[in-house]
């Protein structure tokens, strides 16, 4: 098997593994280098996994790189070159950072760093009308799903890449990677279960599929039960875009906007974000939230009166 066939099945194992890496091709260099035009290797936010892009003294210049890269999701050029070059002085034209390095060989190499983020996961909680929708739209824009819901019918969710028949909180936070954007469609079956699993998820964000009062009064029972305020608060409910949705297609198609604007103005990797929720509260979706409420059985008095009728 030749190098770059090595290589780009390492990048392989690393996409199955839902890892964040780095392409980093050698440009151009600059004798006397070890590095030649056309070396590449896979670069991880620990360090060179596999290939050869040059010796000891342009190691730490590209990790610092590779994890900038992975933090913001773009790509970059670099140049390394001794201290004494003039080729180590700012880049004229701002196309490339530069490094000095006081390496002994004296040599230029230029470097492409190209991050390769793993795909954005949805999550989404429920077995509501809303939630099979929303898994089956999901994936036609790019975003794997995963769905949670007690007794779970992996049938209903053929769409979907992973299905977990339960929703206890520790359960499921050993299965699924923090980072992920999180949709709470349970509509009156295991509301307030549903919202604790998603904040034990340490999320992107979370949006729910509920009117402001019914989510007012769950948020008041997370409280209660002393879940981190803040996160509490900023829960995105009503959920979804502007769209005057009716149905549990158009309301999952008005939540996917919702999540795919996100996606897209959001950059980084989940080990870079996990552990602090962010969770932004968003406009009414126009048509939305009351039909929300109507498709669940419990009605929005009953859940102000206890959280209890809202399916907990």
């Amino acid at each position: 098997m030749s190098d770059v066939t090595d290589l780009f099945a390492a990048a392989q194992r690393l996409q199955q593994q839902g890892q964040a890496y780095a392409l980093v091709s050698v440009v151009r260099t600059q004798a006397p280098t070890s590095a030649r035009p056309g070396d590449k290797a896979l670069v991880t936010s620990q360090g060179i996994l596999h290939g050869w892009i040059g010796g000891g003294c342009a190691q730490p210049a590209v990790l610092q790189t590779v994890r900038e890269a992975l933090r913001d999701g773009r790509a970059r050029l670099m140049r390394i070159a001794p201290v004494e070059s003039e080729a180590s002085s700012r880049d004229p034209a701002g196309e490339a950072s530069d490094f000095a390095t006081g390496c002994p060989s004296a040599g230029t190499i230029e470097l492409f760093i190209d991050p390769i983020l793993p795909p954005t996961r949805l999550v989404v909680v429920g077995d509501s009308p809303v939630a099979v929708a929303l898994a089956g739209l999901a994936p036609r824009v790019g975003l794997p799903v995963t769905v949670i819901a007690r007794d779970a019918d992996a049938r209903r969710f053929a769409d979907a890449s992973q299905v977990i028949d339960t929703d206890e909180s520790a359960t499921v936070a050993a299965q699924v990677a923090p980072g992920t954007l999180v949709v709470v469609a349970t509509q009156g079956r295991r509301d307030l279960q549903g919202l604790r699993t998603a904040l034990a998820l340490q999320p992107l964000k979370v949006w729910l599929v509920a009117s402001a009062r019914k989510a007012q009064a769950l948020r008041e029972a997370l409280i209660a039960a002393r879940h981190d305020a803040q996160a509490v608060n900023a829960i995105v409910a009503p959920a979804g875009q502007p769209i005057g949705a009716q149905t549990p297609e158009e309301i999952a198609l008005s939540v996917l906007a919702a999540v795919v604007a996100e996606r897209r103005a959001g950059r980084g990797t989940a080990d870079a974000t996990a552990g602090a929720p962010a969770l932004t509260v968003v406009p009414a979706a126009a048509g939305t939230t009351e039909q929300a409420a109507a498709a669940t059985p419990v009605e929005d008095s009953c859940c102000a009166a206890t959280p209890r009728c809202c399916g907990d």
